[in-house]
């Protein structure tokens, strides 16, 4: 009851006809931000920071919190269209793009809008009702226990990748080696940055993934002279009943994940996305389908990317941490509104807590309203030929690539890129376990130097603490899961004994671990 009370409470705050406005404008903005490739709600954020001194408090914060969520139901829209990408929809140019190519791509915008009403809404619960308790686990994780956690995150390598599990693995230590140019964080050494100042910095994920992804994919529709555009012909919105039943339970499903992972630092909407489409591959029942331009694949990285969003709002203000740069942001505007987000928040400032909190259901409503009905609209911009489409998509990425440093050196990285990517494609290599890696690379070495000085360089720290010694039980049951599944699968197809495991690293690993 007291929670039903405090949510009462939240919701005099959230409707008044102030904060309803301030709601609807920065879900507005948030889902304009979204579209643009490059453009994210850091960058815009940062940009609109100063403006908070001018309005009141509860409005400010509501405001922020709107582009932020609200950047995550219009990023999908450019990745499902265009296959041009922010963080956080780096998933759904798998799924969602091909979906685009079969002429489905209405159903594809309508799930992913639908996916993150339902992500936004078991977050709101999970952030309504487990607030202050949650934002303690965030104190449970050590560096040892990151460390496994972001070595667990690598087996999704088998499950993003559609084709050969060595091609997989062998883009994902690419990934992995571009994450370490740059400067080294514990010894300020430079490490391949080839005498270029520029890299010092380490390499861009927004010019990574608008290389290996939009650019990638213009030149190669370019080299094919294909003139038509994926968006003619007749636009289907909503979904049949079974398409309906196979969208809730991977909805469900990423909206699970996205909570959790929401919670934990280093977590956020990037990581949960590439969970949820693990998790999908794993137990979907049409998992076969997923890569190829199945629903599913598009439902539940959707669902995650909106839950990461919201949860990641329990740390800031149960805790006092925030866990990405644009919790750091929203801390700042918290500060210089005179509130210090942490454990005494909720107390003193009930009013700011649960106004957020019935802000962001309202926010949800807004862009369920604001997006959804406006799929047609979106589609009809897009429904121009190729040759019209592909210059204002390369000068959109150039425009969001520069817009982040303000450099052109991030553009001209970022056509690196897209050489490199489109080099992929003809080589039938994925770009996505590539950006597991570059993501995932960085956090782990990070981790695993840490726990190594925390435990004088032995290595007992990762069995001795219960979090790790799981973690690392799991990846042990995964790799025995995995060798099995590979040599029944290779039995069933030469119809004789067992091969060796050595006899069949070159062949393909089904979908399934």
């Amino acid at each position: 009851m007291d929670i039903l009370h405090n949510l009462a409470f939240g919701f005099e705050h959230a409707l008044t006809l102030q904060n309803l406005l301030y709601c609807a404008l920065g879900c507005t903005v948030g889902t304009l931000v979204g579209l643009l490739p490059g453009l994210g709600p850091l960058s815009t954020i940062s940009l609109l920071l100063p403006l908070t001194y001018s309005i009141p408090t509860g409005g400010a914060l509501i405001m922020l919190a709107g582009i932020y969520y609200g950047a995550q139901y219009g990023d999908s829209v450019s990745a499902i269209t265009m296959k041009i990408p922010h963080a956080s929809s780096i998933v759904a140019c798998i799924d969602g793009y091909q979906m685009t190519l079969k002429g489905k791509t209405g159903l594809a915008l309508f799930t992913a809008g639908i996916s993150s009403f339902i992500g936004g809404t078991v977050a709101i619960v999970v952030l309504s009702t487990m607030a202050p308790a949650l934002g303690e686990v965030g104190f449970l994780f050590g560096p040892a226990d990151y460390c496994s956690l972001m070595l667990l995150g690598f087996f999704c390598v088998s499950f993003v990748s559609s084709g050969s599990l060595l091609n997989g693995l062998a883009m994902a230590m690419v990934g992995v080696l571009l994450g370490m140019v740059g400067t080294d964080v514990n010894s300020g050494v430079a490490r391949y940055t080839m005498n270029l100042p520029f890299l010092t910095d380490g390499i861009g994920l927004i010019s990574i993934a608008l290389g290996c992804f939009g650019i990638a994919e213009v030149v190669k529709n370019l080299d094919m002279k294909n003139v038509l555009t994926p968006f003619n012909g007749k636009i289907k919105l909503m979904p049949t009943w079974p398409e309906f039943k196979r969208i809730i339970p991977s909805a469900l499903r990423g909206s699970v994940i996205g909570s959790i992972l929401g919670i934990l630092p280093g977590g956020g909407p990037t990581i949960a996305q590439f969970a949820a489409y693990a998790a999908d591959k794993r137990f979907s029942k049409h998992k076969h389908e997923i890569g190829s331009g199945a629903i599913e694949g598009v439902a539940g990285q959707a669902a995650a990317d909106e839950a990461a969003a919201r949860t990641s709002f329990i740390p800031l203000m149960a805790i006092g941490i925030p866990e990405n740069a644009v919790m750091a942001l929203m801390m700042a505007a918290f500060i210089v509104k005179g509130i210090q987000p942490g454990p005494n928040m909720i107390a003193t400032h009930p009013d700011l807590f649960w106004g957020l909190v019935a802000s962001m259901w309202v926010g949800n409503c807004f862009l369920v309203l604001l997006n959804v009905p406006l799929v047609r609209y979106w589609l009809s911009v897009f429904k121009i030929p190729y040759v019209v489409l592909f210059p204002a998509i390369m000068f959109f990425c150039c425009i969001g690539t520069f817009s982040i440093n303000n450099s052109l050196d991030d553009i001209y990285t970022t056509a690196v890129f897209g050489l490199i990517g489109y080099l992929f494609l003809r080589l039938d290599m994925e770009a996505a376990p590539l950006m597991l890696g570059f993501i995932l690379g960085p956090m782990l070495e990070e981790n695993f130097r840490r726990a190594m000085l925390l435990s004088r360089g032995s290595f007992s720290g990762f069995v001795n603490r219960p979090i790790s010694a799981t973690l690392l039980s799991v990846i042990g049951a995964v790799i025995v899961w995995q060798v099995v599944a590979f040599a029944r699968a290779m039995r069933k197809k030469r119809g004789g004994p067992v091969p060796a495991l050595a006899e069949g690293m070159s062949a393909t690993l089904p979908g399934t671990l």
